[in-house]
């Protein structure tokens, strides 16, 4: 099934992974409603889109407050019409460190954005997607769930991407039949700000293999590039499939 003409909502579209995708659905017809918290990086994307004879707005929002939700899904409704796609990549690989030294505030901040708001945003546009009988929502998560143990030092972040994949598998399955689909997706190893913002402050927060780890992989051309990543999923949306866990490495 063609994209053209639909409407996607796509969180953290400022950088990385984010304007990747917007700027590669924009490419396909898809008009997109990129949210994220820069106002510069957004209107970047949105430039970038624009140019190219694309269709986007900016919609800034700091998603790590949930209670922002009602009013970006009113703005980009206004704007663009109901969304029928919905990718929830903004996330944070805060707090970085010993466990014992995480405090509960930390945590909750965390899973607001990286769990609560995604699950908020579905719950948000459901009612429109499953009314049209189509919708597509992905929930961006990490290889990190299939190897807990290996980020020691990040433990907030595996446990946040690990409830959104269990949350993105349940939803799956209460709205199969809607004509309404459910994935996660696994992007890779990309080469993004978060992990060259890992390389400049893990020393010492993350464990030393671990840090060693993400260092060597930047120099040994171990990352893959955003388009990439986004493209791998770009080639899924159309599909009918739901309630699986896609891997990038999967379709390369």
């Amino acid at each position: 099934m063609s994209l053209n003409g639909k409407v996607a909502l796509v969180t953290g579209a400022g950088r990385g992974i984010g304007r990747a995708l917007a700027t590669a659905l924009a490419e396909s017809g898809v008009r997109v409603a990129c949210v994220a918290r820069s106002e510069d990086e957004l209107s970047r994307t949105v430039e970038l889109i624009t140019s190219g004879g694309g269709s986007a707005v900016a919609v800034p929002a700091d998603l790590g407050d949930a209670g922002t939700v009602p009013d970006v899904v009113h703005r980009v409704t206004a704007e663009l019409g109901s969304p029928d796609l919905l990718v929830n990549n903004a996330a944070t690989v805060e707090p970085l460190g010993p466990s014992t030294d995480m405090k509960p505030d930390a945590w909750h901040a965390a899973f607001t954005l990286n769990v609560i708001t995604p699950a908020a945003l579905s719950a948000a546009l459901l009612p429109g997607m499953t009314g049209a009988g189509w919708g597509r929502i992905v929930n961006v998560s990490s290889g990190i769930v299939a190897r807990p143990g290996t980020m020691i030092g990040g433990n907030a972040y595996a446990a946040t991407k690990a409830a959104l994949e269990a949350h993105s598998l349940n939803l799956a399955t209460e709205v199969a039949g809607t004509g309404v689909t459910v994935n996660v997706y696994r992007p890779g190893t990309v080469d993004t700000a978060m992990q060259a913002w890992i390389r400049r402050t893990g020393r010492g927060r993350l464990d030393g293999a671990t840090y060693t780890r993400f260092v060597r992989n930047h120099e040994e051309g171990g990352l893959i590039s955003s388009d990439d990543s986004a493209r791998a999923l770009l080639d899924r949306l159309a599909g009918d499939a739901t309630g699986q866990v896609w891997d990038v490495h999967d379709s390369r």
